[in-house]
């Protein structure tokens, strides 16, 4: 028996289940929330089969103010950023100008790591998959909390770090190879990297309101401001405050995250990614083939088992791209990035099968709510069932920065009240890290203080521990406190500074324990 056309369609359509829609209760969740946890701000983009959903903002862009976070509202977004300068190298590619596996050294002048042979074989792949051999955080002081470097200074730093392991042997997250592929950008190109991305990524993709640099973000009247919480034994106790916006990280970094954008931006930029390279007007940003790479799993990351009450969220496997993770969740594939700069969070996800994504960004340092709403939106798509996973991860981290406060109170508690074995004039003096630069230790009236030479508003007073180590507890609160800790030759000299974190959940980027200080020549004594 023959079915007419306009019948078997609607049987088509029946038997076809429709493409689930957003929570229904999302707005009523997120402001929730919002107002749990004292979160000032936040925005969410979600997109499904090419449409935007939701672009949308809630709460208000700082505290104690009126203006309203809306979809146009601009975010820092962290190292979500980093897919951006991949696109741009991926403009690159396409144009012909550019090959993945380049040698960076035949591309970049003056690019030089520790070993001369790593020098040699680092490809523009290499940079962008975290398995160059140096240890997590590499480098960040150099640009962290704040710095004045270029990149070239940067670069100049880079050949000074030693690895923490043979080259592409391993994973570990780094930075400054970000910094170094904006650098690449800007010697193939001819432009800043602020200026290429500006014209080869946003313009095409119709980002109307994301930024590059400082001046441009802050001149936007709608944008969001950063808030932490500074004030308590470790970073994450503590009442929430606001954060000085013009105090973000190192210029020279910004490829590796110093990027900003708005919930419609987001929205845009999501259904570019699933839409594998083509843009709203119908032209393309990049080629099928260079999405394909980007997606592409190119290092193993660690994969260990989750905290007990997660175990729902464990991954098969767990991948690093270019610019992305890739990894499983619940059966599926996802594609996704977290980003964070001092108080600002980013979580960037993309369900491929599902045609699904959704970007959260805020403007506190909440990481409960950004990694419970993203398992809470993975399940929804998934058709899996309700967790109040925000809860739950509410009280992980909440045991875990009360586990952090008693270690560091513990520590301060019990040292061995020996020492110094000097006399306080003569820890002063000017020392030098081959990759970092200088710092001064000074003597003054009520002892002894530290200023990092390199780093602008980063000194404070050396308070003594035990031995001939001291705590550096900077003036600026956000600012990781360090143990110091003065080595001594034969004839009681200063001979080397060594330093690590007094908290255990210290931000990996304060990289302390890669300093090594020497005595320089007018400092000898």
């Amino acid at each position: 028996m023959r079915i007419p056309i306009a019948a078997a369609l609607i049987a088509l359509v029946a038997a076809c289940p429709a493409l689930a829609a957003p929570p229904a209760d999302l707005d009523q969740r997120v402001e929730q929330l919002r107002q749990s946890s004292g979160l000032p701000g936040i925005a969410i983009a979600i997109v499904e089969d090419g449409k935007v959903v939701v672009a949308k903002g809630y709460g208000v862009r700082k505290l104690g103010g009126s203006e309203a976070v809306d979809a146009n509202t601009i975010f820092m977004t962290g190292s979500t950023g980093k897919a951006v300068t991949v696109a741009a190298l991926a403009t690159l590619v396409d144009a012909g100008k550019l090959g993945w596996d380049d040698k960076v050294v035949d591309r970049l002048p003056g690019f030089q790591m520790y070993d001369s042979w790593v020098t040699r074989e680092m490809t523009v792949r290499d940079l962008l998959v975290h398995r160059s051999g140096l240890g997590l955080g590499a480098g960040d002081l150099m640009f962290v909390p704040r710095s004045n470097r270029t990149r070239a200074q940067m670069l100049e730093g880079l050949k000074h770090i030693k690895p923490a392991t043979s080259f592409r042997s391993g994973y570990a997250y780094d930075n400054i190879l970000y910094t170094v592929a904006g650098a690449l950008i800007e010697a193939v190109s001819g432009q800043t990297y602020e200026a290429y991305v500006r014209d080869h990524v946003y313009k095409p993709a119709g980002l109307l309101t994301a930024t590059s640099d400082e001046p441009s973000r802050l001149g936007t009247i709608n944008r969001a401001y950063p808030h932490g919480r500074i004030s308590g034994p470790v970073r994450g106790l503590g009442p929430l405050q606001l954060l000085d916006e013009r105090d973000q990280l190192g210029a020279a970094s910004t490829p590796a995250g110093l990027l900003a954008m708005s919930a419609n931006d987001l929205a845009k930029w999501l259904n570019i990614q699933l839409s594998h390279g083509k843009t709203a007007d119908g032209g393309r940003l990049f080629s099928e083939e260079s999405s394909a790479t980007m997606w592409e799993p190119q290092v193993i990351e660690p994969n260990p088992p989750p905290p007990p009450g997660f175990e729902d969220t464990k991954s098969m496997f767990k991948t690093y791209a270019l610019g992305w993770e890739v990894s499983d969740y619940g059966g599926a594939k996802i594609v996704s990035h977290s980003g964070g700069v001092f108080g600002f969070i980013t979580m960037v996800v993309l369900i491929p099968e599902k045609n699904v994504g959704f970007a959260i960004t805020m403007n506190a340092e909440e990481g409960a709510v950004r990694r419970g709403l993203t398992n809470e939106l993975i399940d929804h798509y998934l058709g899996r069932p309700k967790v109040d996973w925000a809860g739950r991860y509410a009280k992980f981290l909440e045991a875990r920065l009360a586990g952090a406060q008693a270690a560091v109170e513990a520590k301060g508690a019990t040292p061995a009240k020996v020492g110094p074995s000097l006399s306080l004039d003569r820890y002063a003096g000017q020392y030098k890290d081959p990759w970092y630069g200088k710092i001064t230790v000074s003597q003054g009236k009520s002892g002894l203080n530290i200023n990092f030479d390199e780093t602008p508003r980063m000194g404070g007073p050396l308070v003594h521990y035990q031995y001939d180590t001291f705590i550096a507890r900077f003036y600026d609160k956000g600012i990781e406190p360090a143990y110091v800790t003065f080595g001594l030759d034969a004839e009681g000299k200063v001979d080397h500074i060594t330093m690590k974190p007094v908290s255990p959940t210290a931000d990996f980027s304060f990289d302390y324990q890669d300093l090594d200080f020497r005595p320089v020549a007018s400092a000898a004594r």
